[in-house]
């Protein structure tokens, strides 16, 4: 019997083991899409206790601990810190099998040096252990980004930002000085496309406000939107990012777009067909900008959310209340892609499902689309949310071998709020490793360490910072 979590954690062959160690283990991280907050970064925050940095954010542990019934008030409520952390610890033994049990345990690892098994017996001595860690000024913002040798960071922001962090940040004026990792602005205009949600009509005042012109129309929409970007990318922007649930594509006549338009600013309800009418204008037009201004385009599809209506109107969004979608993809984001093409404005582009059901579809249309003088234009991306545990990163990695170049792949992203997150890289890359190893171990691929080597640290790091930068 193996030891659990031990230095070869994952790595089930002789390949594996020296592909992770000479190849994986000391390339840099480029975390090109999470939920990091910037002015976190800005200020060097240093965490007042484990709870804090561990649990405050985190819904995808907040959805276990709710599944073997800790009260809400020690999850998203004002319980004492140490009470959070104890309802956490007696939730783990409940999820062996589940990505946060080995994530838990490999950050406890690699931040604090801990190695006992978290359960409610070790949970006071763990507590006291990473609090003094915590205390000490090498797990800042700053001294955690330098452990990990984070390069850069790609955050998700509002066109309406006015990015002082990023910039404050990137030109060392900040508290926290000049350090070494990127923080990259990416565009996140969900709100524009997303016209029956609460408050558009004020955010689109808002929009109008940070591009300084007035809103009136549509086309009006799409020109704040454009300014918008080019001044994301002043600051640094290197991608966009969308969460709508599915690409949209229905065609409609400008005029019945703009009563569309008008009836949103109004608040009067909009039919399925209409809501997909103004984001096909809106959607395509942003992407003919991403393709003029060289900015990547990261489309994550599939997803259905705030679908707990009471814990909506007591939480907000972003709580742990979301879960995958079974939206048909296929024929809209062919006709979405080619509209593009006719347009001469394919950028870059990523496309994520939230249901691996979506992995075939986007993997042979993203052949049709690849381009001349690009390393890998079109990605299918890295498991995503729910599908970022062993078995859906393993089934990403071959369907992406099947049907595309899996040596172009960009990797591991954490998608993630928390500052004790970057071992997910590692958790992805001794999995990439592991199946290499297989392979080459089976004789299915040339045991040519050479040439797997590269193909680990090109996944690893080197293709993200070609495709980005």
């Amino acid at each position: 019997m193996k030891p659990f979590m031990d230095q070869d954690f994952l790595l089930h062959n002789k390949t594996a083991v020296e592909l992770y160690r000479r190849y994986a283990a000391d390339q840099p991280i480029f975390d090109y899409h999470c939920h990091l907050i910037p002015s976190q970064i800005a200020e060097n925050k240093q965490f007042a206790d484990l709870t804090e940095i561990w649990l405050g954010g985190d819904h995808y542990k907040w959805r276990m601990m709710r599944a073997i019934g800790i009260p809400e008030d020690l999850i998203t409520g004002n319980a004492d810190p140490y009470d959070k952390f104890l309802a956490w610890a007696k939730t783990m033994p409940a999820i062996v099998g589940n990505p946060l049990y080995h994530w838990s345990h490999l950050e406890l690892q690699r931040y604090f040096d801990i190695t006992e098994v978290l359960n409610p017996s070790s949970a006071k001595s763990i507590w006291e252990q990473a609090n003094t860690k915590l205390a000490d000024k090498s797990m800042s913002v700053a001294g955690i980004l330098k452990k990990f040798n984070v390069f850069a960071v790609g955050t998700t922001d509002d066109p309406t930002d006015n990015l002082a962090v990023h910039c404050s940040i990137n030109e060392g004026s900040s508290p926290i000085g000049e350090i070494a990792t990127k923080v990259y602005p990416s565009f996140r205009p969900d709100k524009a496309l997303l016209p029956q949600a609460k408050g558009f009509s004020d955010y689109i005042k808002r929009l109008g406000s940070s591009a300084a012109m007035s809103i009136s129309c549509v086309d009006d929409v799409c020109v704040a939107l454009a300014k918008r970007l080019e001044f994301f990318k002043q600051c640094g922007c290197k991608a966009s990012d969308h969460g709508i649930p599915m690409v949209p594509y229905t065609i409609a006549d400008d005029a019945k777009i703009e009563t569309i338009f008008h009836k949103a600013l109004e608040g009067v309800s909009l039919t399925s067909e209409e809501i997909d009418a103004y984001q096909t204008k809106v959607l395509l037009s942003i992407a003919t900008e991403y393709a003029k201004q060289g900015i990547v385009m990261q489309l994550h599809l599939n997803s259905i959310r705030n679908l707990n209506p009471t814990m909506f109107d007591r939480l907000g969004p972003d709580t742990g209340f979301d879960a995958t979608h079974d939206l048909p993809l296929s024929n809209r984001l062919a006709q979405f892609l080619g509209a593009l093409e006719q347009r001469k404005a394919v950028s870059k582009t990523v496309l994520y499902s939230l249901n691996p059901k979506d992995y075939y579809v986007m993997a042979t249309q993203m052949g049709c689309f690849q381009g001349d003088e690009v390393f890998g234009k079109f990605q299918l991306g890295s498991g995503w949310w729910f599908c970022d545990h062993k078995d859906g990163i393993e089934e990403q990695l071959k369907i992406l071998a099947n049907q595309s170049a899996l040596g172009t792949f960009i990797g591991m992203l954490t998608d993630s709020r928390s500052f004790l997150s970057y071992p997910r890289h590692e958790y992805f890359r001794r999995i990439l490793c592991n199946l290499l190893g297989s392979w080459a171990e089976d004789g299915e691929v040339p045991p040519d360490m050479e040439l797997l080597g590269n193909i680990v640290r090109d996944i690893s790091f080197r293709n993200a910072l070609r495709y980005f930068v």
